[in-house]
């Protein structure tokens, strides 16, 4: 798995914009791969550059014990934290790179205190929303993530606390959604696969069809034939 970064490598980027007068929020989108569910998308925002707690790293390099003990400490960590999220109706309507910048601006506007510089996963800005689709639906009014200072961090989990501490929050909230949502529906095995595309997850599909929970828009085993599986 690698060496785990020690908080004053996680912290490097933080310090520097809160060092220049910044508040610095870190976003992490998870569930973008399930077959169900929705797509989240966590907020942290950091006012302070206090270490982080002892552990942090990428979330999917943690185990379920070990994400959830993060969440207490890093709840009196953050200044604050917000989980934003877009339907499986939604994601159908709109698309996933729509769906996503709409998630962000949620968790970003449930923060409270707006941040001024956001630090984003991956190697590009979620909170944008792509100019040129066909939507199947009306989006709400951009959120005020578009005039956003941000910046983008490839493989910003393992680089950034405020990025990692909004992956494994929203890790957490949102598997134990699919948890709760999976005694509705039973046979598709969400609360070991979450909504992502297990071969139990699929064959449920083959045999059952689709809930309202899924993502149709994926030609889904049971209702237009093939299938997108997700990744854990």
């Amino acid at each position: 798995m690698g060496a785990v970064a020690t908080p004053d490598d996680l912290m490097v980027r933080e310090r520097s914009l809160l060092a220049a007068g910044h508040l610095v929020a870190g976003v992490d989108e998870v569930g973008r791969g399930a077959l169900a569910g929705p797509v989240c998308v966590g907020a942290v925002l950091l006012e302070s550059a206090a270490d982080p707690p002892r552990g942090l790293t990428d979330s999917k390099r943690l185990t379920p014990g070990r994400r959830r003990a993060l969440v207490g400490p890093l709840l009196e960590w953050a200044s604050g934290w917000s989980l934003g999220s877009a339907s499986a109706e939604e994601v159908d309507a709109w698309g996933m790179s729509t769906a996503l910048a709409v998630a962000g601006g949620r968790a970003l506007d449930g923060l409270g205190t707006w941040p001024t510089h956001v630090l984003v996963d991956g190697p590009w800005n979620l909170l944008r929303r792509p100019r040129d689709v066909t939507l199947g639906a009306p989006v709400p009014p951009a959120p005020r993530a578009e005039g956003l200072a941000v910046t983008p961090v490839v493989k910003g989990d393992l680089h950034c606390a405020s990025i990692a501490a909004a992956a494994v929050l929203a890790k957490v909230a949102r598997d134990d959604l699919m948890v709760a949502l999976a005694a509705e529906w039973p046979d598709y095995g969400w609360i070991h696969n979450k909504g992502y595309g297990t071969p139990q997850h699929l064959a449920a599909l083959r045999r059952l069809g689709p809930t309202p929970l899924h993502r149709v828009s994926w030609r889904l085993p049971g209702s237009a034939g093939g299938s997108r599986p997700g990744t854990l």
